[in-house]
C-alpha cells in the first residue's frame, strides 16, 4: 500500500521552511511521495499580498522540480469556491484509490485551529494527520491539543505512537527541524529590497525578482 502525503498551503511564496519539513516527515512516516497543493481561495488567510493562484503554483513547481518524491497538484485551483480540506481529501481518495494511505500534513499552529475548519469532525474520518512539531515538542503533544468537541473520539496507541480516531485513522505528531522562515517575512524582505537568497530555492528567487513580486507599490 502506498503512503502519500498531502501538503496544502498558500505558498506565498513557497520556501525552505515548507520544503525541508516535507522531506523530513516523508522520512519519519515512510511516505512514498508528497503532493504540494496550493490553495486558490484559502478560507483562513488574509488576501493582502496574496499572489494569484497560478503564480503561486508556478513557484511551487519550480521549488519541487528536482525532488522526485515531491509532486504538484492543482486540485484546489481548478475547484471553484473556497479551498476546503474536507473537499480536497476526498478528491485524492478518488484519484489514488482505496489502496493508498493518505497523510494530511500541517504544522501544530494550524492543527490547533482545526476546530474552526469546515466540518472538522468529518476530517478525521477521511485520512491520517501528520503534525509537524518543532524540536523537543513532539512528546508534549497530548489529548489537550485535540479539538475539545472531538477529543473523546481518540485514544493514544503506544505501538503506533499516535492518537487513533474511532474511524481507524490517526494523528501522528512528529519532530522536524525548525526553520524560522515565513512567507510573511520573505515578502517583507523583498519589499525592503533585500536578498532572500537561502530562504527560497534559487529558481523561486529568480522568478520573484524577474516578475517583481512583493515589491512596494506593486
Amino acid at each position: 500500500m502506498k503512503r502519500i502525503g498531502l501538503f496544502g498551503g498558500t505558498f506565498n511564496p513557497i520556501h525552505y521552511g515548507h520544503l525541508r519539513p516535507a522531506e523530513e516527515i516523508s522520512d519519519r512516516l515512510d511516505l512514498d511521495s508528497v503532493f504540494f497543493i496550493p490553495a486558490s481561495d484559502p478560507p483562513h488567510k488574509e488576501k493582502k499580498d496574496l499572489l494569484p493562484a497560478a503564480l503561486r503554483a508556478k513557484m511551487v513547481r519550480l521549488a519541487i522540480a528536482e525532488n522526485p518524491r515531491f509532486s504538484f497538484s492543482d486540485a484546489e485551483i481548478i475547484r471553484p469556491g473556497k479551498s476546503y480540506s474536507v473537499e480536497t481529501i476526498p478528491y485524492f481518495q478518488r484519484l489514488l484509490g482505496k489502496e493508498t494511505e493518505l497523510y494530511f500534513i500541517l504544522g501544530l499552529d494550524a492543527f490547533l485551529e482545526i476546530g474552526s475548519w469546515k466540518d472538522p469532525g468529518t476530517l478525521f474520518t477521511l485520512c491520517h494527520f501528520a503534525i509537524l512539531m518543532r524540536p523537543g515538542f513532539e512528546k508534549i503533544f497530548s489529548a489537550e491539543h485535540l479539538p475539545v468537541d472531538l477529543a473523546s473520539d481518540f485514544c493514544y496507541d503506544f505501538k503506533k505512537d499516535g492518537y487513533m480516531h474511532k474511524s481507524g485513522f490517526g494523528i501522528f505528531p512528529r519532530e522536524i527541524t525548525a526553520l524560522n522562515i515565513s512567507s510573511t517575512k520573505i515578502r517583507e524582505i523583498v519589499g525592503q529590497g533585500k536578498s532572500i537568497r537561502y530562504l527560497v530555492p534559487p529558481a523561486v528567487e529568480r522568478f520573484i525578482v524577474e516578475q517583481g513580486f512583493y515589491q512596494k507599490g506593486s
